[in-house]
């Protein structure tokens, strides 16, 4: 059955603090890029020359916060609104803020290994949007999503549709100043992390099970305050419980398994036997 995905008018008091930090800072940057002129777009713009041969490195993640004119800037705000909400509600803000900027600065690293020696600087948050347009896709494969405000298509038919479109329009020489490119990547880098991280994840834990054992008796004490304490199967129970387990697995390569604490140990246990959810 398909699903009608309904947000409502669109309200900034109503945003998430996640999705109006991001708003804001795009708004202020794009303020402050027609104020200074061009050297603010050749500075913190993506240019791959500059990164490649000055070790510009800030550029990857600072030219997701610049755009080109007004139109490019409300089309990505609009779209962060829109797929935006709905994988934050999913995810929680840890995550949400993780995997967008995953997507963002990945797609400008591709750009940037494709055309090395380009000097044109490309602005935008779109490897982002495309990697929420992704993330949309496959946790409400079915919702109705209106394209263009007049045309019904569901979620998963429309992340294929962009997906082909700009694979032609980058192998094409129709739009040659458009990083058509690091749009693919955007949405190929949120495919692989979503379709496959949780999955590698989950390994990890498992693998890590046979250094956090305990012995058969305190197991049996352990079980009735693990079922008091086992979450809720809901998008921030979840959320919260993996993200302390990236905590913990930080903790892990920092300190080793003995700089665990008996709770610690507790919830890769947990995580260990719980399958990845909420995942095409």
């Amino acid at each position: 059955m398909s699903r009608e995905f309904g947000h409502g008018p669109m309200n900034f008091a109503m945003m998430s603090p996640t999705i109006k930090a991001l708003i804001i800072v795009n708004v202020a940057v794009f303020v402050l890029s027609l104020l200074v002129g061009s050297q603010f777009i050749t500075l913190f713009g993506l240019v791959p020359a500059k990164v490649i041969h000055e070790r510009w490195i800030w550029q990857p993640l600072t030219y997701l916060f610049l755009h080109a004119n007004l139109f490019h800037i409300l089309f990505n705000l609009f779209a962060l609104w829109m797929f935006g909400m709905p994988v934050e509600a999913q995810w929680g803000p840890r995550q949400f803020v993780k995997y967008y900027l995953i997507c963002g600065v990945g797609a400008g690293i591709v750009n940037v290994f494709l055309t090395p020696d380009s000097l044109s600087p490309i602005i935008g948050a779109s490897g982002a949007i495309y990697g929420l347009l992704v993330a949309f896709a496959m946790l409400y494969p079915d919702a109705v999503v209106y394209l263009y405000f007049f045309f019904p298509i569901k979620a998963k038919h429309m992340a294929i549709l962009f997906g082909l479109v700009e694979f032609i329009a980058g192998t094409s020489s129709s739009s040659p100043a458009v990083a058509r490119f690091a749009h693919l990547a955007g949405m190929a880098i949120g495919f692989v992390y979503i379709k496959w991280w949780w999955a590698i994840k989950m390994k990890a834990i498992g693998t890590l099970r046979r250094f956090v054992k305990t012995d058969p008796g305190e197991e049996a004490a352990e079980e009735p305050r693990r079922r008091k304490a086992r979450p809720v199967v809901s998008g921030k129970g979840v959320s919260d419980e993996m993200a302390e387990v990236d905590r913990i697995l930080d903790k892990i390569l920092e300190g080793g398994e003995q700089s665990l604490t008996d709770r610690e140990r507790e919830i890769l246990r947990r995580q260990a036997k719980r399958p990845p959810e909420g995942h095409a």
